[in-house]
């Protein structure tokens, strides 16, 4: 079980990731005005952004704790019950996302960074 400050954590701890209140309720994390993820604190689910492939794996493998997100689910975004992921799968999927919207040449220095 993951709690939202710790995803908001897992986020936040990426490279130049930052975090925005938008549409009054909705907290997003973002690279630049690019959003990779976001949630409500009170809601226990959060959403990511993936590939229609990941989300398809997603939610095949696992039903329970994965959806296709509202509104943005047609673009692979996840809809994750906090609840039910566990702390390493989250922080991957968020890293995923991240790296999916950050400029290359940060992804590339980020890589670099972690292989070291």
């Amino acid at each position: 079980m993951v709690t939202f400050d710790q995803f908001l954590e897992m986020g936040l701890a990426l490279p130049t990731a930052t975090e925005r209140l938008t549409w009054e309720t909705e907290v997003t994390l973002r690279v630049g005005e690019k959003i990779f993820a976001m949630g409500a604190p009170e809601s226990g689910r959060v959403r990511v952004k993936a590939s229609k492939d990941e989300q398809a794996a997603l939610l095949a493998a696992d039903p329970e704790t994965y959806a296709v997100a509202p509104y943005v689910g047609r673009h692979g975004w996840v809809l994750v019950e906090l609840g039910r992921v566990g702390a390493d799968e989250l922080r991957e999927l968020v890293t995923e996302a991240w790296r999916s919207t950050a400029p290359k040449g940060l992804v590339r220095t980020f890589d670099a960074e972690r292989a070291t």
